[in-house]
This record gives C-alpha cells, structure tokens and sequence, in this order.
C-alpha cells in the first residue's frame, strides 16, 4: 500500500473529453469518505480488522475498530497497537459484544465495513438504510467445489483437503461442499483418504497443527449438522465438546437439501454430493446458492471455463481451493448474498474513497460559454449543439468511424488494424521506391 499510496491517491483526468470540455480540466479527486466504522471476526482476527483498517487510514480516513469479542486476546493486542502507534484522536478500538456493536451502530457513520455472517450483515444493512450510510460487506457463502471426470483426482483431493484443516475449516472462502463426476468418484474419494492420512499421520487429535472450534456454540451447531445429515458417513465423525475437538469428517450425500449443503458449515465437514456429468454439477452448484462467495472448479481447461461462464461467485480458484484469497493485491469481495464492495490491494483504498469530480471553468473562455444564457436564439442553439453534441464513433451498419482527421490518420481503415496495415503498406511501398530510385544513380 506504502508503495503505490502516492499513484492511488493522484488525481485522474476524465477520459474521453471533446475539446470543449478539456478547457475545464475534468478531474477525479479522491477525497476520504470520513468517519468509518469497521467491525472485524474471530476466524483470523488481525487480518480481517487491520486489512480494512489500513484502507480506511491510506484513504485519509478516521475509523473506530470495533474486533471480534470471540477473539479476545487478538482484540487486546490490536487495541494496544491502536493506542501506541496511532493518533487517538482519529483511530480507536472498542472492546465489546452485542451490545456495544448495537450502541456503534446507533451512530452516524461515512461507512461500516462488516465480516462476517449473512445474518449479522443484514441487521448492519437495515441500520445503515436509516442514515443512507453505504456499507462494505464481507459475508460467507455455501462455496462449491467441482471436480468434473477430466480433473486429476489426487491433486483435487489434497488441495480441497488442505482447504479443510486451515483453521479447522473455519475459512469463509473454503468450500463448503464437493460436486464430483461419479465417474471419478471413487478414485477422488481413495485420494482423500490417503491425503489424510499423509496429512495427519497420527490422527487429527494428536497432529499439533490442527486446532480446534473457536467456542462451544459453534461446535454445538457444527455436532447436530453432523447428527441430521441423511449421508453416508465415510470417515472422520470424531468430536470432544470439552476440548472443542473436531475431527476432518467426510459425508457423501445424495440430496442437494440436506443439512450439510443448505448451511455453511464453516467448520470441519466434507460433504460430497456425487453427478452425472458436467451440466449437473453446474445445475446442482446455481441451485445451491446462486452467488457464493467462491468457486472452485477442477478439470479441464474446457471444463472449468464452462464452469466459469455458466456460475457466479465473489471470487474463483481454478485447479486450487481459494488460492485468489491468498494475494494481498488481488481484489476480494462477494457478490450477491455472500457480499457486497471489496477491499485488499488498490481495492482497500478505492473502498474508502470519495471519486469526486471536479472541473475549473477559466474566466477568459466567457465568450463561448455566452451561449447557455438566455435569451436562447436560433443562432445560439446551432453553436451549443456543434460544441456539445456527441457523435457516435460508428456508422448506422456499425461500421467504425472517427471523423474526417482520424479518416485521414487512418489513411482511410475502418479499424485500427486496417490502418496499421495501410501504414506498413505505405512505408514499404515509399521503401521500395526509395530503394529503385537508388539504384538508378
């Protein structure tokens, strides 16, 4: 951000002016949105509070930070950063639950920008709608991944395997359920479970870098998905209320309403839900949730483009379980109900910008702008449309066309390329020439 914060917040010039409008210097100022209000989650506590945080203050921002209660110790440490390294005047943390999130929201803000569950985000949309404030919302979604008969079975396994053990499932990006051709089903399923076992050779109780459910509610509800679920438990299924302890638990299942698809699961579950070819597997994914927040489609380069072209998500792996999450630089938001607005990278700054446009009308060009007084004669009507009226570039067939100096640029082409073209011809005809005329001296 550091870096490229100077050519951010340069002011733009407005493309595609006439002549008259450039006397006027049209502009795009970035001026800060004000005062923001940004409320983190528990899931990685200091990246998704100091991400936006850091947007909100490279765009000229002041912010109250209001993170997660359900990450208290990371909540403690982000409030002394607050306190030592920034102004107090212009950037604090508030420590609370519900209700002090409530009494924040009571507030007049310039924006709120909110992580976590669609539920929360809606009751944060319907707060915001009564003061017109605009919001940035990152939700979660029931992110599909498909593993289409062309897709490599081993590869597809431990990537979406290893999009399981982060964090022990508790990811907004990762997916919450496996479409797989029934064609490779068997094979897929045989990799995962070697690449369990290479993953945590001892079993997930005993592998130190498996962690466990942020807190008892979460797990309460992760257990009764796991007891309702209609599928096939395959392996996996061990838990420990007392230690938050969840084990990897793969499901198939054969019915797109079960329990473990018509919810996120943001947690350890699996559920593979088998087709019959690549249209079902779209069919079934749109079906499920129309508008992810990921995708992650694995096959062939026809296949996964099909995919693509055929769905909607905030974001897409192809081949890889939210590896575009994984680039700071890269744009990340939802669309639909998973969210709205995005951040990270150029996008964390343009999220807390005002584009403000702006034009200087010098005094020496009065005499032309005399015409957009009254009275409104024939006369003035004539010359307002010859300095205003904007032309389209294409005929009525939609033929391309740019005016009689671009005509004359263009040597007469339709198109870029047939002008470039009659260039090249020109100049080897003038070399050509040039080269005749020499060789008659």
């Amino acid at each position: 951000m550091c870096k490229n914060l100077e050519r951010f917040a340069k002011d733009e010039k407005a493309e595609d002016t006439n002549f008259m409008n450039s006397f006027m210097r049209p502009t795009i100022r970035k001026d800060p949105l004000g005062a923001v209000l940004i409320i983190g989650a528990y899931n990685f506590p200091i990246q998704l509070s100091l991400g936006p945080l850091i947007g909100a203050i490279s765009a000229g921002c002041t912010a109250i930070l209001k993170p997660s209660e359900n990450a208290s110790n990371a909540a403690r440490i982000m409030q002394h950063i607050i306190q030592q390294s920034l102004d107090p005047d212009a950037y604090q943390c508030v420590q609370g639950g519900v209700p002090e999130t409530t009494a924040l929201l009571e507030q007049k803000w310039d924006k709120i920008f909110y992580t976590g569950n669609a539920r929360v985000g809606t009751i944060i949309s319907k707060k915001a709608a009564e003061t017109l404030t605009p919001v940035t919302l990152e939700l979660g979604g029931r992110n599909p991944a498909i593993v289409t008969k062309n897709a490599d079975p081993r590869l597809a396994a431990r990537r979406l395997l290893w999009a399981k053990l982060v964090n022990v499932g508790q990811v907004c990006v990762s997916q919450n359920y496996i479409i797989v051709d029934r064609a490779i089903l068997p094979a897929f399923l045989q990799q995962l479970e070697i690449a369990l076992k290479e993953f945590q050779p001892r079993g997930a109780r005993e592998a130190e870098d498996y962690g466990k459910i942020i807190n008892e509610r979460q797990w309460q509800r992760l257990r009764d998905m796991l007891d309702s679920t209609s599928g096939k438990l395959l392996f996996g299924g061990n838990t420990d209320r007392e230690s938050l302890f969840f084990e990897p638990t793969v499901v198939q299942v054969e019915d797109r309403e079960d329990p473990l698809l018509i919810d996120e699961s943001f947690g350890p579950l699996i559920p593979v839900l088998p087709v019959d070819g690549l249209d079902e597997a779209i069919h079934t994914a749109n079906a499920v949730h129309a508008t992810p927040l990921g995708l992650y489609p694995f096959g062939s380069k026809a296949e996964t483009d099909k995919i693509l072209s055929s769905t909607r998500s905030g974001g897409a792996s192809v081949n890889d379980a939210f590896y575009h999450a994984s680039i700071p630089t890269l744009s990340f938001g939802g669309v639909g109900d998973s969210g709205q607005g995005a951040y990270r990278g150029k996008a964390s700054f343009d999220c807390f910008t005002h584009r403000r446009s702006i034009t200087t009308t010098p005094g020496w060009i009065e005499g032309m702008l005399a015409i957009r007084y009254p009275p409104f004669t024939d006369d003035k009507l004539k010359q307002f449309r010859k300095m205003q009226d904007m032309k389209p570039d294409f005929d009525r067939q939609g033929n391309p066309t740019g005016g009689l100096v671009w005509w004359l640029i263009g040597l007469g082409g339709r198109s870029k390329t047939s002008a470039a073209a009659r260039w090249i011809t020109l100049a080897v005809l003038a070399a050509s020439v040039r080269m005749y005329r020499q060789s008659k001296l």
